[in-house]
């Protein structure tokens, strides 16, 4: 079944799947819960993405205590909140992707098929850069919801200290020298 509403574009061969990841419990900012999905290890095959964090919770205590103010330099944050209907079961979408893009969806609820292949909820599937396949498709196999995340590599060096990400070591400690004299631009 193809619900015209959530179809963009047709794709002729999806991309499969080259792996699923399982993000990591853990805590940031004032105490804040969270599952870490993306993390540094990935960087270099998701450029130009840096990190992927899941908040999941319906109680405010795992989330109330937020993020105290911090400096960020070298990247752009990207904060959603969802709303919306269930991407229902049976549902295909479909998304024409060029082969130079690094790709991967994070399901937050259900769950989905990609090539043949599932991913249940809570998991990161990146998604392979095949050169035979022209886009994604994704079939909803229960009731599910998906980040589709897609971006052209910037293919330059990475290096990361805390809220800073920079190209090279010199750049992350004038940061910190900027940070600490009260100049952060």
């Amino acid at each position: 079944m193809t619900d015209p509403l959530f179809q963009t574009e047709s794709v002729g061969q999806s991309r499969p799947i080259e792996r699923l990841v399982v993000g990591q419990a853990t805590t940031d900012g004032a105490g804040v819960n969270l599952i870490r999905v993306l993390t540094q290890p990935l960087q270099q095959r998701l450029d130009p993405f840096l990190m992927l964090d899941a908040f999941g919770s319906d109680d405010p205590d795992d989330y109330i205590a937020g993020f105290p103010d911090h400096p960020h330099r070298g990247f752009e944050t990207v904060t959603y909140m969802i709303a919306g209907r269930m991407l229902p079961t049976g549902t295909r979408f479909e998304q024409a992707l060029p082969i130079e893009r690094n790709a991967f969806i994070y399901v937050y609820r259900g769950a989905v098929g990609i090539a043949g292949q599932s991913v249940p909820s809570q998991r990161m599937a990146i998604l392979a850069n095949a050169a035979d396949a022209d886009g994604v498709a994704i079939e909803a196999v229960d009731e599910a919801r998906v980040l589709l995340i897609a971006g052209q590599p910037l293919r330059e060096p990475i290096v990361q200290h805390g809220p800073f990400v920079m190209n090279t070591m010199q750049e992350i400690q004038h940061a910190v020298r900027d940070y600490s004299a009260g100049r952060l631009a």
